[in-house]
């Protein structure tokens, strides 16, 4: 069938303009076209902007080598001639971090990278060296603040991780195995990626964009060079890559970042809940249209839960307008808020929806394994002075409850039952008060200690 001239140039006419449109709207939703200065597609462009603000992290520690407790014996030691200060073995370790503050010199890394540093050395992508300071930690995250004095720094913008999806392409950036800086392209596999047992605070976009050794603290940037993630962990055997990496999300790093850099450490509040799942067999018992949200278990007496009047077996399906579809959720929501910050919760009770209004308190903690404030105080127990100590009402301070034998608590001289008034010349009352203490000390940890009628300073390196 043949089209008549004037049927032929209008349908011509249709033709190109539908292609016009269609590049116009492909040109809104495709990401930005990059040509190398050879005319290659390359994401060399975004990258020679991106690159010199990634940095490679090492450090130095010295630690003191576990002995046979014999060695405690000083009459033994006399016998056999052993010095009595211990043996020490240097550790090194690398990692990478990134400048988010240019003017300032702050540069975001892990906390696993930094942990019980006594020196930190910031390499910048330009060779320069220079002694970095540790500005403030949150091990519960792994994530660290440190400061360097320099000029002419580069600096990343961080994106807005909540507007990421899967399949979003993104490019990690680190110094793996100690090599210079090594970039890998992938893709986001998955968000909200938690209950992994990696860290305490878990919500991890997950990429199979290479993440090896040596690249943790690194970014992880999607196509327009701004920082959507920190490189943290992988998952696969001995170590290696196998297309499964963790990084944190800009949006949490920014909420720790400026904590960081106000206290010096991440000050959670708390709600005082405990939640769990809620399985598809919970949703059909209690009535649930899906399976969604975070189930109370238990409200701790005196909280801002119970105060707020949330109840046992409500359903939380949102805190303060953002859905929440999982215990973990809700426990990562929480613990970002500052104390004294107010937070509206979204709660479903019996079939009906309430919204309740509760005030997030600080966090109360009895006691603690010693070893999450300091490896070199692992062993001992801290907690409240017992009623029934003999100090008890006459000092203020914290007490050694339990010493494993052989520990590097025990190594170093602690015992139960003694108090600890201050640290670092700092007085302490509290296991908060005793993890800010050493976060503001140096490579030693000076401890006052009240041991029965008489008092003593320790020094542990």
């Amino acid at each position: 069938m043949r089209i008549a001239p004037s049927a032929a140039r209008l349908v011509s006419l249709s033709l190109f303009l539908f292609l016009l449109l269609g590049q116009a709207v492909a040109a809104t939703v495709a990401p930005p076209a990059m040509v190398s200065q050879y005319g290659r597609p390359s994401l060399a462009p975004m990258l020679k902007k991106v690159m010199p603000a990634v940095v490679n992290i090492s450090t130095r520690s010295r630690v003191n080598l576990q002995r046979n407790p014999l060695f405690n014996d000083p009459f033994f030691r006399r016998f056999f001639n052993v010095p009595d200060t211990p043996q020490q073995q240097e550790r090194q370790s690398l990692g990478s971090g990134v400048v988010v503050d240019a003017r300032e010199g702050y540069i975001l890394t892990n906390n696993h990278v930094i942990a019980n540093a006594d020196e930190i050395t910031v390499t910048l992508h330009d060779k320069r060296h220079f002694e970095a300071k540790l500005v403030g930690a949150d091990p519960e995250a792994d994530l660290a603040l440190v400061r360097i004095e320099a000029e002419g720094l580069t600096e990343l913008r961080m994106a807005d991780s909540s507007t990421l999806e899967v399949g979003d392409f993104v490019v990690a950036i680190g110094n793996p195995f100690g090599l210079q800086q090594t970039v890998t392209y992938g893709i986001i596999g998955a968000l909200g990626r938690s209950g992994l047992g990696i860290e305490g605070y878990e919500n991890f976009i997950q990429t199979d964009a290479s993440i090896n050794p040596g690249n943790s603290g690194g970014a992880l940037v999607d196509l327009r060079g701004e920082l959507v993630g920190i490189n943290t962990a992988i998952v696969g055997p001995a170590g290696g890559n196998v297309g499964i990496g963790f990084a944190i999300p800009s949006n949490m790093a920014r909420t720790i970042l400026t904590q960081l850099i106000e206290y010096g450490e991440m000050r959670r509040g708390q709600l005082g809940v405990l939640s769990q799942d809620i399985t598809p067999e919970l949703a059909e018992a209690m009535g649930l249209a899906q399976p969604h949200g975070a189930l109370i278990s238990q409200i701790l007496k005196d909280s801002p839960a119970a105060k707020a009047g949330l109840k046992v077996g409500d359903v939380v399906v949102a805190v303060n307008g953002k859905p929440v579809g999982s215990a973990a959720q809700l426990r990562n929501a929480i613990g970002l808020m500052r104390v004294s910050s107010e937070v509206e919760l979204e709660v479903l009770r019996n079939g009906k929806r309430l919204m309740i209004t509760a005030r997030i308190a600080e966090p109360r903690i009895e006691k603690v394994e010693a070893e999450r404030l300091s490896p070199k105080l692992a062993g001992a127990v801290f907690g409240p002075i017992d009623a029934n100590h003999p100090l008890a009402g006459s000092v203020k301070g914290v007490e050694v409850i339990e010493v494993r034998p052989g520990s590097p608590a025990a190594i170093a001289g602690l015992r139960p039952g003694d108090i600890i008034v201050s640290i670092n010349r700092q007085p302490v009352e509290s296991v908060n008060d005793v993890r800010r203490a050493l976060r503001a000390g140096g490579p030693g940890i000076l401890l006052n200690i009240r041991r029965g009628n008489g008092a003593l300073f320790m020094v542990i390196r």
